[in-house]
């Protein structure tokens, strides 16, 4: 389901070395163990779950996930509509989470354009008017640089010929292009867009998709929540969000089969270990016990050599896993693994009952993860007949 979403096919802006922020913030887009709950009749509903969350100047996000897996409030941490519970929001070097109510309005204002999926046009205004708005509450430019500024803003996206006219007499794409200029008036270098094509249909949708990817080119930094699994491949890398918590992309790659529903159900049950360059994870002949993904770094698979030496079978990198085939066999492992010498490794980690669980839920993974095996096993005995 999510082979290629994590492969970045955008070209982005290289990262800042570190400390280039006042905040220590290496990246544009900093969000530090960021935790949101909301008290409700029925108790404390926690909304995001200690998200760290990076992205880089000139990145194209999309944020997936289900209804009340966190998207919205994600985007409201960013955009400093709220705040988090818990942890640290930093934007370029402003500590969002800092801000009081009049600071945050005018950061916001300078900072972050937001493009709605209902459009929020004001419908007593006209286009250019609309256009306008933000640079007058921000008191940016002249009064005729900004009505020459929302003209130019209308004109890149196709709408200059309309500027004079209300919302209402042009249709739904037409507004949301206008939507875009209004969040583009005050040259932001975020922008936000909360299921923007939502409401379109698929060739204005893809219309609107290919004008944020021309201001990507331009050096804006977008996240975009959507639904939309053919606009979620083509952006730099996809962001999936699950009860509240970020799934790890190396493990969604790894296990790209299963439903959001089931990535959730295997975030909330892996633990995370982390292994010293030369560290041994598992021993060959050793009861099998877990199920690894790798999320950091390098392994080397190796077995026994009849003579005392090893034989090295394989090497696996980041959205890799192993440990299968033992579990597979509901026996003794067929290979040892270390971390990589030079890397060292962190690994995802599901106990055996739980990966049965795991497969026991989606068919189409334990399929794969059959077929992987078996190429694997293969590999081996052929490297081993080859060494001897």
């Amino acid at each position: 389901m999510f082979k290629g979403w994590f492969q970045r096919t955008t070209a982005t802006v290289a990262a800042h070395v570190e400390g280039a922020y006042r905040n220590g913030n290496t990246t544009l887009i900093e969000l530090r163990n960021v935790s949101k709950t909301f008290e409700t009749a029925a108790g404390p509903f926690t909304a995001l779950d200690s998200i760290t969350l990076n992205v880089d100047r000139g990145e194209f996000v999309a944020i997936i996930g289900k209804s009340g897996s966190g998207k919205s409030t994600l985007m409201n941490m960013i955009s400093g509509i709220d705040r988090p519970t818990s942890g640290e929001v930093f934007i370029g070097d402003t500590a969002v989470h800092t801000l009081n109510e009049s600071e945050m309005a005018v950061w916001r204002g300078r900072n972050v354009g937001i493009v709605f999926q209902f459009f929020q046009l004001l419908p007593a205004l006209s286009l250019v008017e609309n256009v306008m708005l933000p640079m007058d509450f921000c008191a940016m430019f002249t009064p005729r640089e900004r009505h020459e500024r929302a003209m130019m803003l209308l004109d890149q996206v196709g709408m200059a010929d309309q500027a004079h006219k209300l919302p209402a007499a042009i249709s739904g794409g037409q507004q949301q292009r206008v939507a875009i200029a209004r969040a583009l008036a005050n040259n932001p270098p975020i922008i936000l867009a909360d299921e923007p094509t939502g409401n379109l249909d698929s060739k204005t949708a893809q219309q609107v998709f290919a004008l944020f990817e021309r201001l990507v080119d331009q050096g804006k930094t977008i996240l975009m929540v959507t639904h939309d699994s053919d606009m979620a491949r083509r952006v730099s890398r996809a962001v999936i969000l699950a009860d509240g918590r970020i799934v790890n992309e190396y493990v969604a790659q790894a296990l790209s089969t299963l439903t959001l529903d089931q990535l959730g159900w295997v975030m909330r049950h892996a633990e995370t270990h982390t292994y010293a360059p030369g560290a041994i994870i598992l021993k060959q002949g050793e009861p099998a016990d877990n199920f690894y993904i790798i999320t950091k770094g390098e392994v080397e698979v190796f077995i026994d050599h009849p003579d005392g030496g090893e034989i090295i079978v394989n090497h696996l990198s980041s959205g890799a896993y192993f440990g299968e085939i033992g579990l597979l066999r509901e026996g003794c492992r067929t290979a040892s693994v270390r971390a990589s010498f030079v890397t060292g490794c962190e690994v995802a980690v599901l106990d055996r009952q739980e990966f049965h669980t795991l497969l026991a839920e989606s068919e189409t993974t334990r399929h794969v993860i059959d077929r992987v095996a078996h190429e694997r096993d293969a590999h081996t005995r052929a490297a081993e007949a080859s060494a001897l």
